[in-house]
């Protein structure tokens, strides 16, 4: 627990100034509003001073200086985290890798890319592409999403039910732990000996320490590609098809569903063309490897979704045409703020056998509260993201919403899923975690942090519970956080 004290900040301001220039130091008040939230705008706290390194030495200094002033710091990538997990503390140093945008090196015989932590994850495609490679990671945001933001959330994306998250993806990472160290964990080969330090790291939100340089496995582009996409009569009959997917024995790429909320949302916004506004939800099914392979399971995939109430069945191996049906998916969360003032993503994970039950209820919690709720997920991994649609205005608006965000995630929790799949427990779920884990797990992974992180200094109070209870978590306690 960090200890509240006064800070000398314009010595500490000059200190940090000497060791990254002016220009690296942000600490006007107006300027500081840009840091006081990440994806997560309904926690919102201040900065005391926002540093821009650019190298990991620099960030070795400024950490060290925070673990001997007992400075409470965070981490902040690109900023897209929906959990909270980059949002500052009362009196803490936001440490920011936005300048550390450098791909250091790119080995295409070993299939890896070393890369900074600023690095967005695009460009990672984009720097092997011409070669004939790609990475595989793709959130929705990962035209401006960092690597580094990925590994501290070990994100998924669309290609995660075939190629797995984040994780799967990371050899070595160069780390600066909270005393200040500079350290080693992993390799550029897949296996290597002892504790398996990497996996450990990856997702742990900053509470360990900050990732400078990252290591990445890339892979070669496949053979061909193909796009299917079925629209149903409602979101059920979708989450039962992708069932009978899998149970067939295909493993595509990547399976995505999207209710009729979002669908309109996004034909209004980004107008592809290829969503029927009239459909309860659509599913898309990417498949990937040879073309024969691709040819056979199109086929598959088709009948499957007829059997199951599909009212019609498209696809698409050309590019122009592959993108525009993905396009829709990956803006759904920006569009949603044309059908709503605000709204709140939650993330949770169940089996895939439980998505028609875990759907009926979502709509019956959704009836309940009174929210509409716009379901657009990762099908494939069970991985939901129901988008609450609600009125920031209204009074106490908010406090419900959460409320009916926290039964979203004990629902997937009780069907033997999580409370998160991608985006992190953050400053948002952390209430949330004695559900999913009792008191001796939780008392393991304190053990974990206290290891790397004694003065409990990097990245305070997110990941786990505070004394006050979920039931009051719209007030609950983080602390130096208020909330709005």
């Amino acid at each position: 627990m960090i200890r509240q004290r006064k800070f000398n900040w314009p010595s500490i301001n000059q200190e940090l100034e000497r060791l990254l220039g002016k220009d690296g130091v942000v600490r006007r008040k107006e300027e500081l509003l840009t840091y006081e939230c990440d994806g997560l705008t309904s926690y919102r706290q201040k900065p005391a001073v926002v540093v821009l390194p650019k190298t990991t030495e620099q960030i070795a200094a400024i950490v060290k200086l925070c673990h001997e002033q007992g400075i409470p710091w965070v981490a902040r990538g690109a900023g897209t985290g929906l959990s909270g997990g980059a949002l500052p503390v009362e009196d803490c140093v936001l440490i920011t890798t936005a300048r550390m945008k450098q791909i250091i090196k790119v080995d295409l015989e070993n299939q890896i890319v070393i890369v900074q932590a600023g690095v967005i994850n695009n460009w990672v495609t984009q720097a092997v592409s011409g070669a004939g490679f790609y990475y595989a990671p793709d959130p929705s945001s990962q035209i401006i999403c960092s690597i580094g933001g990925n590994v501290a959330e070990n994100s998924g994306g669309v290609h995660c039910l075939k190629y797995g998250v984040t994780t799967n993806h990371v050899l070595g990472l160069k780390l600066v732990i909270p005393d200040g160290s500079i350290v080693d964990v992993g390799g550029v080969i897949p296996e290597t000996p002892g504790y398996d330090l990497t996996g450990l790291f990856v997702g742990s939100e900053g509470t360990l320490g900050i990732a400078t340089e990252i290591t990445l496995r890339i892979l070669k582009t496949p053979e061909a590609v193909c796009v299917v996409l079925a629209d149903f009569d409602s979101v059920e009959a979708a989450g039962a098809t992708v069932a009978a997917i899998i149970g067939s024995g295909i493993i595509p790429a990547g399976m995505e569903i999207m209710d009729n909320l979002s669908i309109n949302a996004v034909e209004d916004v980004v107008a592809t063309g290829c969503y029927p506004r009239d459909a309860e939800a659509i599913l898309l099914v990417e498949l990937d490897g040879l073309e024969v392979e691709v040819a056979s399971n199109k086929e598959k995939i088709a009948q499957i979704s007829r059997e199951n109430g599909a009212r019609s069945v498209i696809s698409a191996k050309d590019a122009e045409t592959r993108l525009k049906m993905w396009k829709g998916r990956k803006a759904a969360f920006a569009a949603a703020g044309k059908i709503s003032p605000n709204y709140f993503v939650q993330d949770g994970v169940v089996p895939r056998t439980q998505l028609v039950k875990v759907l009926r209820e979502i709509n019956a919690l959704s009836q309940e509260y009174g929210y509409r709720i716009a379901n657009v997920f990762h099908a494939g991994d069970g991985n939901l993201h129901p988008l609450i649609l609600y009125d920031n205005s209204v009074p106490g608006a908010w406090e419900r919403v959460e409320e009916l965000g926290g039964e979203i995630l004990k629902l997937c929790v009780r069907v033997g899923g999580s409370i998160s799949g991608e985006h992190g427990i953050g400053a948002d779920k952390n209430c949330y975690m004695s559900d999913m884990f009792t008191e001796t797990d939780l008392e393991t992974m304190q053990y974990i942090r206290t290891v790397f992180n004694p003065e409990g200094l990097a990245n305070p109070g997110k990941i786990f519970p505070t004394p006050r209870t979920c039931g009051e978590s719209a007030r609950r306690e983080i602390p130096g956080v208020p909330v709005f």
